[in-house]
């Protein structure tokens, strides 16, 4: 019954997600209007990165899909909190402040939350988001660490946190699609595969 009931707010969810993404997209990018040909030193390289490394892409994914399968508010609340806590990791990466274990950190990203959507674990929010939190600061401090030497860091913040978003939302998508075949068991699947990726990850 609570799937049935909340099916329309998911909806409404994903389009306050949606919409979020694409203002913060139009608003800076009108603000900015030199980024796009600032090339691979600033958007360009800040928007492939996450879409180019596959384990930074994965946990991403997951991100998206462990929202919907969450359902309620979480559907926004979760990939909208990864890229903007994403961003203080940026910043120490930047900045040169040291994180060890950081590689450890988005490996295991991606076995907790491949897990969590692999066994449709329903924790209050706020554990959720705290979870969030913590690997979303281990893969924004990657990518401000490996910040080319010529970028222009807000040009690139911007490009690398866009393209996070839009990863979400194909996760959350995918989520909403596999949410009720079979009763979610193909998203729980997915989260599997994810978390024997971050296993790889971990020890290769």
């Amino acid at each position: 019954m609570l799937r049935e009931a909340s099916s329309a707010e998911i909806w409404k969810s994903l389009c306050r997600c949606l919409t979020a993404i694409l203002a913060f997209a139009v608003v800076t990018t009108t603000a900015q209007a030199h980024i796009i040909q600032s090339g691979s030193a600033g958007f360009g390289s800040g928007f492939e990165h996450p879409l180019t490394g596959l384990d930074h892409f994965l946990a991403m994914f997951a991100v998206g899909l462990w929202g919907a399968q969450m359902g309620g508010r979480s559907i926004w609340t979760l990939p909208v909190a990864f890229p903007l806590i994403m961003v203080l990791g940026g910043v120490a990466g930047i900045a040169g402040i040291p994180l060890p274990g950081v590689e450890i950190g988005i490996a295991l990203s991606m076995i907790a939350l491949g897990l969590a959507v692999a066994c449709a674990w329903h924790p209050a929010e706020w554990i959720a988001l705290l979870l969030i939190a913590v690997f979303a600061i281990c893969h924004g401090h990657a990518h401000g660490a490996e910040l080319p030497n010529a970028a222009d860091p807000a040009d690139y913040a911007i490009g690398f946190v866009i393209a996070t978003g839009l990863i979400h939302l194909f996760g959350i998508g995918v989520g909403l699609v596999l949410g009720k075949p079979f009763g979610g068991r193909l998203s729980q699947v997915l989260g599997g595969l994810i978390a024997v990726g971050g296993v790889y990850f971990l020890v290769a």
